[in-house]
Order: C-alpha cells, then sequence, then structure tokens
C-alpha cells in the first residue's frame, strides 16, 4: 500500500509537470470499466487518479463482473478498461478490434498466470501434480462439498467472469465433473475467503485463482498450479467457442472439443477509438502506465 500511495504521488507530479497550465483545465471526461477483483481495482484506481488531478477531468468509474463490463465497453458506454485478460475474451474482443472501434493500450501488467490449484501440504502429502492426479481414488474426498457431499469441491470464478464457462470445459473435457463441482464462490472476495479460509483451518483448497493478486504475495498462502496439457492456441480456439456458446445459450450449449492450460500472458489496457481520438494526450499517458508484476502482488 505504501508503493502505491507513493507511485501514484510520482505519477500525479510527472503528468504534472508534462501538462504544464495550458491544459490542466481541460474539458474532458472519462468512464472507466473495473472490475471485481483487487488487480484490476488497482489499475483503475490509479488511472483515475492520475487523470482526474493530473488533467483536471471528470471521471465516472462502473465496477461489475466482466460480461456486463466488456458489453458496455464494446458499445461504446465506456472509454477505457485498465486490465484486460485477451485470451479469455478472444471471441469477443477479435470482431470489435477487426471493425476499428476499440485499440490496445499495451502492457499494464507484463505476467500472469492463471491454473488450477492446490493447497502445497495436501499436494505434497498425497503427490497431486496435475489435473489427472486429482482423479486418483479417493482424492476427491479430501475436497468434500458440503452442498453436494457425494463430489469435492473445486472453488471456481464467479458465474459473471468468462473463467468461470472456461472452467466448467475444462472439467468436462478433463473428467473431472465426475469428481468435483465448478462452486461459484458468490464474488471475488469470497472467492479469497474460501482461499484464505483453508489454509487459516489447515483445510485443503482445491481452487482456480490467478496472479498477480495481493493473496498470492502473502507468505502464508502456498499453493501448488497443477500441470495441465500445455497451452496450445488451436485448442483454446476451439475450446473459446464452446465458452462462449455456453455463456449465450446455457450449459446444454456443450460440445465435446479440446482444453489445455490457460496461457499466460501480459495483461492489457484498451480504450475505444472514438475516446483515444478525442483525447489523444491522456491516451498517450494511458499507454505508458504500467506496473511491475511484483508490485501488483
Amino acid at each position: 500500500m505504501k508503493f502505491l500511495k507513493n507511485f501514484i504521488v510520482s505519477m500525479t507530479f510527472l503528468v504534472g509537470i508534462s501538462l504544464g497550465t495550458t491544459h490542466a483545465n481541460a474539458k474532458c471526461s472519462v468512464h472507466l470499466g473495473d472490475f471485481d477483483w483487487d488487480s484490476a481495482n488497482i489499475h483503475t484506481a490509479i488511472a483515475s487518479f492520475m487523470i482526474e488531478k493530473g488533467y483536471g477531468c471528470d471521471v465516472e468509474v462502473t465496477k461489475g463482473s466482466t460480461t456486463p463490463i466488456m458489453a458496455a465497453f464494446f458499445d461504446g458506454q465506456i472509454d477505457v478498461v485498465t486490465e484486460v485478460w485477451e485470451d479469455n475474451l478472444v471471441e469477443l474482443i477479435r470482431p470489435h478490434m477487426e471493425a476499428g472501434t476499440i485499440q490496445h493500450l499495451g502492457i499494464n501488467t507484463p505476467a500472469s498466470e492463471q491454473a488450477f490449484w492446490v493447497d502445497r501440504k495436501t499436494a505434497d502429502a498425497h503427490g497431486l501434480k496435475s489435473v489427472e492426479d486429482m482423479k486418483k481414488p479417493g482424492v476427491w474426498e479430501l475436497f468434500k462439498d458440503p452442498e453436494n457431499p457425494s463430489k469435492g469441491r473445486m472453488t471456481s470464478c464467479i458465474s459473471g467472469w468468462t473463467c468461470y464457462t472456461i472452467n466448467y470445459v475444462k472439467q468436462r473435457e478433463y473428467g473431472l465433473d465426475e469428481f468435483y463441482t465448478n462452486f461459484d464462490p458468490g464474488s471475488g472476495g469470497a472467492l479469497d475467503a474460501a482461499i484464505a479460509g483453508g489454509f487459516a483451518k489447515g483445510q485443503p483448497v482445491f481452487s482456480y485463482y490467478w496472479t498477480p493478486t495481493s493473496l498470492m504475495g502473502k507468505p502464508d498462502i502456498d499453493m501448488v498450479r497443477l500441470e495441465e496439457p500445455a497451452y496450445d492456441a488451436d485448442c483454446w480456439q476451439a475450446m473459446s467457442v464452446v465458452v462462449e456458446d455456453i455463456k449465450a445459450n446455457g450449459q446444454e450449449a456443450y460440445k465435446p472439443s479440446c482444453a489445455c492450460e490457460y496461457k499466460d500472458m501480459a495483461l492489457t489496457k484498451m480504450s475505444t477509438t472514438k475516446w483515444a481520438e478525442a483525447n489523444p494526450e491522456i491516451n498517450d499517458m494511458l499507454k505508458k502506465y504500467a506496473l511491475p508484476t511484483p508490485k501488483v502482488n
């Protein structure tokens, strides 16, 4: 937190120098889209502070899950999103990028991970290294779902995030659905609490999660990333088509396709082309903004 405060102060000072007095009172506005997880909240807060204090703009922030926020962005109701997990949204982003209505603003964080994780204590005790290991006899019982005790629980994304449906398809393709529920924790905070609570109580944890996040930066959270089939672009593309079909038509639209690990990727920023052309100086500033992954953690 101290780093974040110092970073904002430093950036605001630099923005002020670059603006001088000519543009400080310029008439401008921006509608930022924010999401319900902490790394996105950090980037949105920094961008909001710099645009408002450095450029004198009116800033509006709308926070929500991936699906409604990105829909509003594609529709031009939101001007800028400061954290985009592009590989999760490739089928949605492509037509708008090809139409020229949205544009890249470069990288905000250079490295990220998404995966299925197990707490290290349980993984080491039972030799759990891969998603295949999670199907060994009796393993699911270590993670028994109190709401469905005939299966184990894999704590997943919330249903408003695209990764919830990705994880559903992965479970089907890997055969994990026979042993585990794809549990929706209800919110990003509840997902964090489920993991942190498991560690605090010494209970086994099996969960989807990602980095960079403040949770994964805590010294008492020690998770093992489960091995999956290596990322393959063609496989991911095939899976993404099924994912978007399920999002549009429900889980009965599932069709066998393919599954592989999430791609470790740089997270990006985007703006609408209309807003970028109307606010070139601010758009250029946002292109230059980035944070190292360890600082976000």
